[in-house]
């Protein structure tokens, strides 16, 4: 039998990358939806086009397919604030692009809010054996840190905040807008997804964060 060829092996990889992003895609839904008590790998090899057998071999269980959904909505977001350049406009208007990024993840991305919430249910319990739990903040918190350095050397930022303090009250308000719209409208008749006034919360999330920080 002949040995797969490089252009054979290089398929194969393709097509396993695919298969294991499908999977992915399904499962973060999947879980989102319900849960990781409620979730069932059976029902996410039926929308997927592979088969549970298949699952388990690219992942090893239900565990670790949820472990890796989490860490794959985790990485999306710090990508995103990775890309931020920090060093190519001043610090004011470099928080307030870092602020915006944020906003736009969390609305799109709404199953990302759902199995945090879920997982903090579970008090970390599976999110803490992720090996790339320690790289999962890097990326916030170095692209901020960088931030306030620049705006503090410029006399524009309070030199008593850190990063970490920054980026919650960011994520708190990006968070709260979405994972909370249902509870807020029932309460307050206030859709704060309501398309008319996004322009209106993304300005006043940046103004906030940037009066927080140049406040003396």
């Amino acid at each position: 039998m002949a040995a797969p060829t490089s252009d054979t092996s290089e398929i194969r990889q393709r097509d396993a990358e695919r298969t294991r992003s499908e999977i992915l895609e399904v499962a973060t839904l999947e879980f989102a939806d319900k849960g990781y008590a409620g979730a069932r790998v059976d029902e996410i090899a039926a929308r997927t086009s592979t088969t549970k057998r298949m699952i388990y071999y690219y992942f090893g269980g239900k565990e670790q397919l949820y472990l890796a959904a989490l860490e794959n909505a985790y990485s999306v977001i710090r990508g995103i604030e990775s890309e931020v350049d920090a060093e190519a406009v001043e610090p004011v208007e470099a928080i307030r692009r870092l602020a915006e990024a944020t906003f736009d993840h969390h609305e799109s991305h709404p199953d990302f809010l759902r199995l945090v919430s879920i997982e903090n249910i579970h008090r970390a319990e599976h999110l803490a054996k992720s090996d790339l739990l320690p790289r999962l903040s890097d990326p916030a918190v170095g692209v901020l840190g960088r931030i306030l350095e620049r705006g503090r050397a410029a006399g524009l930022f309070r030199d008593d905040v850190d990063a970490l303090d920054v980026h919650m009250v960011i994520s708190s308000f990006c968070v709260f807008r979405t994972a909370n719209r249902y509870t807020f409208q029932a309460i307050f008749q206030r859709d704060m997804l309501d398309p008319a006034r996004r322009d209106h919360y993304r300005k006043m999330l940046g103004d906030l964060v940037i009066d927080f920080l140049t406040a003396r």
